[in-house]
């Protein structure tokens, strides 16, 4: 989304203080930096609409600026929002209603209900055939070979072992246990250590990464982490993001494209990959970290249709 730039000044303090707000309520960052830019997309779309003052607007006024968001197009990808990125919109509206009521303002009638997220379907898995094509194009994806030993070791965390954005990114070079076929991974959702098998192949992509890829990037040498930046640093969550958008459009696939991957689509990938080469659900549970069966068992029902379309 294009940075709107908004005229109304009090619109403009709103902004600041909201984020101020979430700030200093202890929010993650990714909520302090991504709310008050949808709340700025909501106070651009009052302006267009004469809407001046909070005040002036009603129920339906809501109901119109949600249905313009189903309508908008995806900058990044073309095609409508997807579930979760309204779900984005619709939080952050409610996080400022609650803004509101602490500084005992009057709070707007907010009546939207989240969209669905939870069941999986088809355009949620990257197939093992797409999945090679993005392997392919990690060779492509810079004339530099430091970022291209490193767009594949990414892609490799990311599909091949699953890991969550957040696990991929706290990963260090210690981590990675080349004699014991496993990746040591601390940073976990539920807190919990994990270790998860790599076999030699992928371990061998890795390799190339630290020993060849990785001493280029910029005081790597003084970094302990996995993925380094070209600023020295640990690879942050967003740039990886960035380079599995990179990678896609390299791919110069339409298929690949339409199908908005993610870095979690890609963990949803791996663990049907799984499950359809007959790897028992126990198994797959305790490789993506997951507490319970319930967890893994979303996705069964894409396996048990592709055997019955089979």
């Amino acid at each position: 989304m294009k940075k709107l730039k908004l005229k109304n000044r009090s619109y403009k303090a709103l902004l600041i203080s909201f984020k101020d707000w979430l700030d200093i309520l202890g929010y993650s960052k990714g909520i302090v930096k991504y709310s008050p830019i949808f709340l700025q997309e909501f106070f651009y779309w009052l302006e267009k609409h004469n809407h001046n003052e909070l005040r002036t607007v009603t129920r339906k006024d809501i109901t119109e600026y949600y249905h313009y968001l189903k309508q908008r197009p995806n900058e990044n990808y073309g095609g409508a929002l997807s579930n979760p990125s309204l779900n984005g919109h619709i939080s952050s509206l409610k996080r400022f209603n609650e803004y509101l009521k602490k500084h005992n303002a009057k709070s707007l009638s907010i009546h939207l209900r989240f969209e669905r997220t939870d069941k999986l379907t088809e355009t949620d898995i990257v197939t093992q055939y797409e999945i090679k094509e993005l392997f392919k194009a990690t060779e492509y994806t810079s004339p530099l070979q430091r970022f291209t030993l490193r767009d594949k070791a990414i892609l490799t965390v990311l599909y091949s072992c699953g890991l969550r954005r957040n696990e991929a990114v706290h990963l260090n070079l210690n981590d990675v246990f080349f004699d014991k076929e496993r990746i040591l991974v601390r940073k976990t959702k539920n807190k919990k250590e994990r270790f998860v098998p790599i076999n030699a192949y992928n371990l061998r992509i890795l390799e190339d990464n630290i020993y060849d890829g990785r001493p280029e990037f910029y005081k790597a040498n003084e970094n302990e982490a996995l993925f380094v930046s070209s600023q020295g640093g640990r690879l942050g969550g967003m740039s990886f993001k960035l380079r599995l958008r990179q990678i896609i459009k390299t791919a110069n696939d339409s298929d690949i494209t339409e199908k908005r991957i993610t870095p979690h689509k890609l963990r949803h990938s791996i663990a049907t990959h799984l499950l359809e080469k007959g790897v028992p659900i126990e198994a797959v549970s305790q490789f993506l970290g997951h507490t319970s069966l319930e967890s893994t068992q979303v996705y069964t029902h894409l396996v048990d249709r592709s055997f019955s379309e089979g």
